[in-house]
């Protein structure tokens, strides 16, 4: 959320609950699986299961014109998605910061989890994903 905030994309830093107030603007936050599984770690079952969730939503936001795909879990999720409105996904790695473009579609920028094990190792920087975000935003309205 600190990231967001920096980069005006949350009205506020931390949040703590669904009723506290905060307020995204031209952000939209979604997980690519619903439930929590056993040791977190969903199964490639549970992504196929929660995919159709997954595509619902971004066949929503039909004017999105990035995501952010937080791990690598997620960016397999999003290049799935990607693939099934037919996009040539095969051969794209994740690595952090990298932007995939494809016709027709939002981009899609990987960036590291922002996990405990990821921040507490430095592996991921509140700094990174701050300066991700104001990429994302500078190259989004810069299209408008």
């Amino acid at each position: 959320m600190r990231s967001l905030h920096d980069t005006g994309l949350a009205s506020k830093p931390t949040s703590l609950s669904r009723d506290d107030g905060l307020v995204l603007t031209d952000c939209y936050v979604t997980a690519a699986v619903k439930c929590v599984p056993p040791d977190n770690r969903p199964t490639p079952a549970e992504f196929r299961n929660c995919s159709v969730y997954l595509d619902a939503e971004f066949d929503l936001l039909s004017r999105a014109r990035a995501i952010v795909a937080l791990g690598q879990l997620a960016f397999r999720s999003v290049l799935d998605w990607a693939a099934s409105k037919g996009a040539e996904t095969s051969g794209m790695k994740f690595e952090h910061g990298r932007v995939y473009r494809f016709e027709g579609l939002p981009a899609v920028y990987a960036c590291y989890h922002p996990s405990p094990r990821n921040t507490y190792t430095g592996k991921l920087t509140s700094s990174m994903m701050t300066g991700l975000f104001k990429r994302v935003v500078r190259k989004s309205h810069a299209t408008t």
